[in-house]
């Protein structure tokens, strides 16, 4: 037995060294798509800056597989041997650590993938995978630092900000960058002053070592320190497509930076070598936003994944409230529950759809990739995807249950005292549109029409047609953004047929009870939206105001015209109210 040790040990060790080359390089092909984000940024290449956001999604599925395949030639991984699998698990350990591994999180998390595709889910507690972090994060050393830190009181505000912005150095010019400079200044000090302060001697600004890119916008993130006053910030920068960059507002305020990291946007592109650090700083900003949360912000959905499922296992350990149906009308393709101690919703796939839906679960499973890999323009709610989840059965409400032995028996199963879902989704909890818009006073009901019309123009905008468009699909996160989430009859807006609906041919057609005109299966006639959402006087009002365009089959047509010329439009993570005004405005 003594004799076989060190066999053991150095086959654990070279296992685990396939597994981390494996991590080492997905995160290579992660990072050199991340950092070509600013050369797209600077020569306003909206369509490439898409592609890569696509590609870079698709990245980490792939090098698993990749992984799974080397280590299948190389050892006998077919079957598992507990003892061998927690020494390559501890060698694992030892390989972070000796080698000062910058991304230790992101490599756990990439182990677990491993494993968990090898073997049965039996195997999936702290013995063989990384139900609980091993290696820490904090003080991760970089020779690249994490933020920069600048004086004001020593250089003055004006050079201060001047500096900042020099230092992205970019090789396309600021319009000018004088102009952005006052702009930011301005805004800075009246923020200040409306707080009722002044600069103090000891003002600080400190600024996160990496520009965040999204669409067609760039970030500066970081936080002003004035004495015992700390207020996160971020600057948008622009390209105007003529060859020249400008600052388009200043964003200051723990809620505005939440907007602009919630979770209905693409994932940012950030460049640095310790992901760990500006997930730290991200916090410190926004203290209600998880780590999971910003994780995903940054384009690490599956660490993402890892954090959200660490923190709500520990959450059920300490919680007693039982899953419960969320409220809302039932969904005829999805069951949906919730725990409501905790902020998500949970969604699996019924087994049949009652009519008039008429799909398939792989049509389902589809649509959802589709959001998932889809620019969101900050209007469809990002998921997390699991695969065989146990949760106690002790924790599910005698509805709850019944509902889901009779009506999913496809995605679940039980094994002894545990349910077992197959394949489950989990997105953020919202108050459903339907059910706010019941309760609004007639303020709150202009304001939630209005968040509703335009959350469905920017998703046109973005080539995305949500398919049902009634209020129950859309939600309301805490910021009172309105977000469309229910993805089961979602499609791209150019390959749907817009039309208007064709004058009667005699008075006896408006009679009848079926139409006097053919209707295709990807036919939409806007006209009719009228017919089944502005029932009710009030939502009626409201949405003729701000978006009688929505009935008129020539808008539709418009923003497949410009899709199809590579039109990118714009669409703002903050109010236009906020924006600084452009030479052409004055």
């Amino acid at each position: 037995m003594t004799r076989h040790k060190p066999l053991h040990q150095k086959l654990a060790r070279a296992i685990a060294e396939t597994v981390l080359q494996g991590f080492n390089r997905h995160f290579r092909k992660f990072q050199q798509v991340t950092v070509g984000a600013q050369a797209r940024f600077e020569l306003a290449d909206w369509q490439g800056q898409r592609d890569a956001s696509l590609h870079r999604i698709l990245f980490y599925d792939k090098r698993v597989e990749e992984a799974i395949a080397n280590l299948r030639k190389t050892f006998d991984v077919n079957h598992l041997d507990e003892s061998l699998w927690r020494k390559v698990k501890s060698e694992y350990v030892l390989l972070l650590i000796n080698r000062d591994h910058k991304q230790p999180e992101l490599a756990e998390t990439f182990y677990n993938s491993v494993f968990c595709r090898l073997f049965h889910r039996r195997y999936f507690n702290n013995d063989h995978i990384f139900v609980r972090s091993a290696v820490s994060t904090e003080y991760i050393e970089s020779e690249r630092a994490a933020y920069h830190v600048f004086y004001p009181a020593e250089l003055g505000l004006r050079t201060t900000i001047h500096k900042v912005l020099q230092k992205c150095r970019y090789s396309t010019p600021f319009e000018d960058i004088k102009r952005d400079v006052r702009n930011i200044t301005k805004a800075l000090s009246d923020y200040i002053r409306h707080r009722h302060r002044r600069a103090h001697l000891n003002f600080q600004i400190h600024v996160i070592n990496a520009v965040f890119y999204r669409n067609k916008g760039a970030y500066i993130v970081g936080k002003a320190i004035n004495e015992y006053d700390v207020f996160p910030f971020a600057v948008p920068i622009l390209n105007n497509e003529k060859g020249g960059l400008y600052v388009d507002t200043l964003l200051l305020g723990e809620d505005a930076l939440s907007r602009l990291f919630e979770f209905s946007y693409a994932y940012f592109m950030v460049d640095h070598p310790v992901p760990s650090a500006i997930v730290n700083f991200l916090r410190e900003l926004m203290p209600t936003r998880s780590k999971e949360d910003l994780y995903a912000a940054i384009g690490f959905q599956k660490q993402g994944k890892t954090d959200f499922y660490r923190d709500f296992l520990h959450h059920l350990k300490y919680s007693e409230d039982k899953l419960i149906a969320a409220p809302g009308v039932k969904g005829m393709v999805m069951a949906v529950f919730t725990l409501p101690s905790y902020p998500y919703v949970f969604k699996i796939i019924r087994d049949h759809f009652a009519p008039p839906k008429d799909i398939t679960r792989k049509e389902v499973e589809a649509k959802y990739q589709l959001v998932k890999q889809h620019d969101r323009v900050g209007r469809m709610a990002d998921m997390l995807e699991y695969s065989y989840v146990a949760l106690p059965l002790n924790r599910f409400s005698d509805a709850l249950l019944e509902e889901l032995t009779t009506e999913c028996t496809e995605s679940i199963e039980i094994d002894n005292d545990q349910l077992v879902i197959k394949h489950v989704y989990i997105e953020r909890r919202m108050v459903p549109l339907d059910i706010d818009l019941a309760d609004a006073d007639d303020e709150r009901l202009d304001r939630l029409i209005k968040g509703y019309g335009e959350a469905i123009k920017e998703l046109a905008a973005a080539n995305i047609f949500p398919g049902d468009l009634l209020f129950k699909n859309f939600g309301v996160t805490p910021l009172g953004r309105v977000v469309f989430y229910d993805y089961d009859e979602v499609s791209y807006l150019t390959d749907c047929n817009f039309r208007k609906i064709p004058p009667p041919r005699y008075p006896e057609d408006e009679l009848a009870a079926e139409p006097w005109y053919s209707v295709g299966p990807h036919d939409i006639f806007p006209e009719e939206f009228e017919t089944f959402l502005l029932r009710d006087l009030r939502i009626r009002k409201a949405f003729m105001k701000y978006h009688a365009d929505l009935l008129d089959v020539d808008f539709w047509q418009q923003k497949q015209e410009n899709i199809r010329n590579g039109i990118f439009e714009d669409i703002f993570p903050y109010p236009e109210s906020v924006r600084f005004p452009r030479p052409e405005e004055q």
